[in-house]
C-alpha cells in the first residue's frame, strides 16, 4: 500500500538560505556599475532581513495573544509606517501630504479589510490573529506601494507643467500597472504566496485558488481605491 505523499513544508536551512542571496548581489553590482545608487538598495536588502528575523520571533507571541487592542496596534502600526514609506520618493513633502497618505491608506484599507475578515471569511474571533494579521500586510502593503507609485508619478508629470486632471490620470494608470499585470499573469506565470502556501501546506489546489481569487480582488481594490483617493484629495496642492 503506498504512503500518503509527505506535505509538511521543509525547513531551510541558513547555508542554503544564502544561495537565495546571489541574484540580489548582481542587481546591487549592476546599481554600483550604472548608478551608483547601490547604498539604498543595499541599506533596503539589509533592513528586510532584519525586520523578517525579527517578526518570526514577534509574530509567535502575537499568534498566542488573545488581545483584540494589541490586534488593532498592530494594524495602526502597519499603515502610520507605510504611510511614511510611501512618500520617500517624493521631494517636497508637508505634513498635510503625511495626512492625506495616511487617510489614503487607512481608508479604503481599512473598508476592504473589515469587508475580507468579517464579511467574507467571517473570522471568529474577529480578531483571530493567524489570518488578521497576514490579510493585513498584504492590503496595506500593496495600497503602500499604490500610493508611491501615484505620488511619484503625479509629481513628476505635475512638474513638466501639465493641468492637474492630465497628471492625475497619468499617474493612476502608472499605479495600476503592476496591479492588471497581477490578474493578468495569476495562474500562467505565477502562483502567488498565499496559494503557494497552502499548496506546500497539503490544501486542495481547489480551495486554494479560492482564497487567490480573494486575495486579488482585495488587492487589486484596496490599491486602486488608495492610489484614487491619494490623488483625489492632493488636488487641492494644485
Amino acid at each position: 500500500m503506498s504512503q500518503p505523499a509527505d506535505t509538511s513544508i521543509q525547513n531551510i536551512p541558513l547555508d542554503l538560505l544564502a544561495l537565495a542571496f546571489i541574484p540580489v548581489f548582481a542587481v546591487v553590482i549592476i546599481l554600483f556599475k550604472w548608478s551608483h545608487h547601490y547604498k539604498y538598495s543595499v541599506y533596503a536588502v539589509s533592513r528586510m532581513l532584519a525586520q523578517l528575523m525579527l517578526i518570526g520571533y514577534v509574530l509567535n507571541y502575537i499568534f498566542a495573544s488573545n488581545s483584540s487592542l494589541l490586534m488593532l496596534s498592530i494594524i495602526l502600526l502597519m499603515i502610520t509606517v507605510s504611510s511614511s514609506i510611501a512618500l520617500n520618493h517624493i521631494k517636497h513633502k508637508t505634513p498635510s501630504h503625511y495626512k492625506i497618505t495616511f487617510l489614503s491608506i487607512l481608508l479604503p484599507g481599512g473598508l476592504t479589510f473589515f469587508l475580507i475578515t468579517q464579511l467574507v471569511l467571517q473570522l471568529d474571533p474577529w480578531y483571530l490573529p493567524n489570518y488578521f494579521i497576514p490579510i493585513a500586510g498584504m492590503i496595506f502593503a500593496n495600497a503602500m506601494t499604490s500610493v508611491s507609485l501615484a505620488a511619484e508619478r503625479f509629481d513628476s508629470e505635475y512638474g513638466r507643467s501639465q493641468v492637474y486632471l492630465e497628471a492625475r490620470n497619468t499617474a493612476f494608470k502608472a499605479a495600476m500597472i503592476p496591479q492588471h499585470n497581477a490578474l493578468l499573469a495569476v495562474g500562467l506565470v505565477s502562483l502567488p504566496g498565499m496559494m503557494t502556501g497552502q499548496i506546500l501546506s497539503g490544501v486542495s489546489p481547489l480551495i486554494a485558488a479560492r482564497y487567490q481569487i480573494m486575495v486579488m480582488c482585495m488587492i487589486y481594490g484596496s490599491a486602486g481605491l488608495a492610489a484614487a483617493m491619494y490623488l483625489y484629495l492632493n488636488r487641492k496642492h494644485y
